[in-house]
């Protein structure tokens, strides 16, 4: 057991971007202690893939192969923040599930692969173009973000994409109100860190230092997910969505525009926004636009609100790597095993960076 009796935490993701964030978080972590950081082939400590970290509670975790993984889940109650690559995790989780259901331990699960986003495996194929790899398990898992389940802590969470996290909490208040129309168009700026860590063309720093372009305009996977989750508030809308790679390394920008039922002010609007996440420690709304340096390196998610007649903007702003992954993991951590959602949260901003 961890600190205070609790399951230890193990990240899988090697050297990744989003396992090294999670890694971030959890160091300073009062009650959640991390057991091991796995990659496919294991070997030395967290500081040596992450020299950022020396120094830190979580310096000296060891990195142990996938394999070594079985045997844990079979000894011991565990928690698993998964930021394996798409495909990979789903083959993974359903082999570790399998272990732990056989040893009689239990494993919670936080992923953030976009394996275990759709109920339907179906959908997950007509989406990615080939069968999911362990279609059994989808079903099992909750996907939607803390701020929008009011029921028992989950056991198995696929958390959303990034971009889909910055939309769906500005939206999602709307659809559940009746205030949004039949289609928005949401157009968002993403960092460079949301491509991962292995090297493209399109995340080259030559490439985007200076650079700005859509890519996959109206065609981009995560628009049926944004759809769907909005589904559970309403009358889903129609999202066009196009997304842009941005000059920057973390943040995410959307500028969302909602047709309204009739004319409205700002402040109307803003009113349903802040109403609903009265009691939510990380969502802030705003009648002025928001600012990216605002919340890069925290758990936060600022909302702001213009309006002109009947068609409303929302602007929404997160850091990528924070509230549109790890952090959104560990809120769901937190959530697993009783804590308040925001222990080991309350994060400063980076300011300049």
């Amino acid at each position: 057991m961890a600190k205070g009796g609790l399951p230890p935490v193990v990240v899988v993701g090697g050297a990744g971007y989003v396992a090294g964030e999670a890694l971030r978080l959890l160091a300073h972590h009062p009650a959640l202690a991390v057991r091991a950081l796995a990659s496919r082939s294991g070997g030395g400590t967290v500081r040596q893939l992450f020299p950022h970290l020396a120094g830190t509670a979580v310096a000296e975790v060891p990195v142990v192969s996938v394999e070594e993984l079985e045997p844990l889940v079979r000894r011991e109650d565990a928690l698993l923040l998964s930021a394996a690559p798409h495909g990979e995790g789903a083959v993974l989780l359903d082999r570790l599930l399998q272990a732990a259901a056989q040893a009689g331990t239990h494993l919670g699960v936080v992923d953030l692969s976009a394996d275990f986003r759709f109920p339907d495996p179906a959908r997950w194929e007509a989406i990615y173009g080939h069968p999911h790899p362990a279609p059994r398990r989808c079903a099992q898992f909750l996907c939607t973000l803390p701020e929008h389940w009011r029921g028992a802590p989950p056991d198995l969470v696929a958390h959303p994409g990034c971009f889909t996290t910055a939309v769906v909490l500005a939206l999602y208040p709307l659809v559940a109100a009746g205030w949004c129309g039949e289609s928005v168009f949401v157009s968002a700026v993403t960092g460079s860190s949301g491509s991962g860590r292995t090297p493209a063309q399109g995340t080259h720093h030559p490439e985007r230092r200076s650079n700005l372009h859509a890519y996959s305009p109206l065609a981009h996977r995560h628009a049926p997910e944004m759809t769907s989750l909005l589904g559970a508030a309403g009358r889903a809308p129609r999202v066009e969505f196009v997304p842009h790679s941005g000059p920057l390394v973390r943040g995410i920008y959307a500028t969302i525009r909602v047709p309204l039922p009739r004319p409205a002010s700002a402040e109307e609007v803003a009113a349903v926004l802040a109403e609903f996440y009265r009691g939510s420690p990380f969502v802030e709304v705003t009648l002025a636009p928001p600012r990216l340096v605002e919340v890069v390196g925290t758990n936060r998610c600022r909302l702001g609100v213009a309006v002109q007649g009947e068609a409303a903007v929302l602007l929404s702003a997160l850091d990528n790597l924070v509230k549109g992954a790890a952090g959104g993991a560990v809120q769901w951590l937190n959530r697993m095993v009783g804590l308040p959602e925001d222990t080991g949260l309350r994060l400063p901003g980076l300011g300049w960076y």
